[in-house]
């Protein structure tokens, strides 16, 4: 099967949705393949270690939010780009870039996570 990015896009949207809104195993049934390189140096590798951080974060900070500002893909590559609000009010930027496999299953996971700052030197959002 050859990669669709549209597919592959659309799945990492859902797959980043499910998971990080309190469901990681279901999300991982779902999208993820046999194998999973993980490389956030706060989780462990392979899927039962990414199950196993969403479901404690899941725990620990209820009602946090979630909204994808960008989603690119290209060949077996998407990069999501997000704003995360957490409990109290801390809000984040993230970029997540996910590698899948020939059947459209997610295989690879890299990422990086920003406070936003109260204001820019450059007057630009990071968004």
């Amino acid at each position: 099967m050859k990669n669709d990015p549209d597919a592959n896009k659309r799945n990492a949207i859902d797959f980043y949705r499910t998971a990080y809104l309190g469901d990681p195993t279901q999300a991982v049934a779902r999208y993820v393949g046999a194998d999973y390189i993980q490389h956030n140096p706060m989780v462990a590798e392979g899927k039962q270690a990414f199950i196993d951080y969403f479901t404690e974060m899941a725990k620990d900070y209820p009602g946090k939010t979630l909204e994808f500002v960008r989603a690119v893909a290209e060949g077996d590559l998407v990069a999501l780009h997000t704003h995360q609000t957490w409990p109290g009010g801390d809000e984040y930027v993230t970029m997540d870039f996910f590698r899948f496999d020939a059947d459209g299953k997610i295989v690879e996971h890299w990422d990086a996570i920003q406070i936003v700052p109260p204001e820019t030197k450059s007057g630009n959002s990071m968004y």
